[in-house]
């Protein structure tokens, strides 16, 4: 079974939990999940089944979107709801929703965040939020990451000396829409927390594709396995090369080819099908993966 599944991660569950569940559902262990999702965010979680495990990390590399919801008033251990109330600045006057849009916009571009302490990343060989959890800090390290678009995309609402607005963002792999959200707090010179956040888009899938666990489990149980997508799906941002007979056949026993490009890492295409990943090498390109 090899393939790739556009899944709606529900709230209430890791991706870890969703892919321990596809397991169960398919009846295979070879499954992986294309970009992480937090307990609380819901929206588009690409699962690569088979050999689409192999193309996981091009998977992650495309840039994803969100929609969500921002909260001005008060700020939180965790960035989110889930987490306990840090710091409040009450609300008691109308926001100039100009200042907001503008604070929003210069933070496009190029950015440098630092994980919150309530994530997976690992410091020492431990994950941050097992730091948090027992009540310890610990230093983080800066990433630098990519905000394609940050807007916001509703009025402002106001409501027990709290703001809130919903937004849209476009970014890079490994950006935290929570930190995101606290950091325009702190350009406002307010308090803030993520309230709310749906993965709209990632992978080149689009949420009103996804299909649910238990709509998969449905259709697998009926032998219906239309739901599985096709390799090609999981280039990500690679550049599509398409190959000669040749070409293809040298890449088929692994070895060199001259093919006119600069890029690093291209997606090699023989007759529309993914051959393989080729690797840039001196002047020529060198299978790195091949899907047979």
């Amino acid at each position: 079974m090899n393939g790739i599944i556009n899944l709606r991660k529900e709230a209430g569950m890791t991706s870890h939990d969703a892919v321990f569940k596809l397991r169960k559902i398919l009846k295979t262990k070879k499954i992986g999940h294309g970009g992480t999702l937090d307990p609380d965010v819901v929206g588009v979680l690409p699962i690569a089944v088979g050999k689409a495990t192999r193309l996981v990390e091009f998977m992650q590399e495309e840039g994803k979107v969100y929609e969500g919801e921002i909260t001005l008033g008060c700020s939180t251990t965790t960035e989110d709801t889930s987490g306990d109330i840090l710091e409040r600045t009450p609300v008691t006057e109308l926001l100039e929703e100009a200042l907001i849009d503008e604070a929003m916009e210069s933070m496009t571009g190029e950015i440098r965040q630092i994980p919150p302490m309530y994530s997976a990343v690992k410091v020492n060989g431990r994950k941050l939020y097992e730091y948090a959890r027992a009540g310890q800090e610990v230093e983080r390290p800066e990433r630098q990451v990519t905000i394609y678009s940050f807007e916001r995309t509703s009025p402002i609402s106001y409501e027990d000396e709290k703001a809130r607005f919903r937004f849209r963002v476009k970014c890079s792999k490994g950006t935290y829409v929570r930190t995101l959200s606290v950091d325009l707090g702190v350009k406002l010179g307010l308090a803030s927390h993520m309230s709310q956040l749906t993965r709209i888009s990632s992978a080149g899938m689009s949420l009103e594709d996804a299909l649910t666990l238990d709509e998969i489990a449905e259709r697998v149980a009926e032998e219906d396995f239309s739901f599985l997508q096709p390799l090609e799906l999981g280039i990500g941002d690679l550049v599509k090369i398409d190959l000669t007979k040749e070409q293809a056949e040298d890449v088929r026993f692994g070895r060199f080819i001259d093919v006119n490009s600069n890029e690093t890492q291209v997606a090699g295409f023989f007759q529309g099908k993914l051959l393989a990943i080729l690797e840039k090498r001196d002047e020529e390109y060198r299978p790195r993966k091949v899907f047979l």
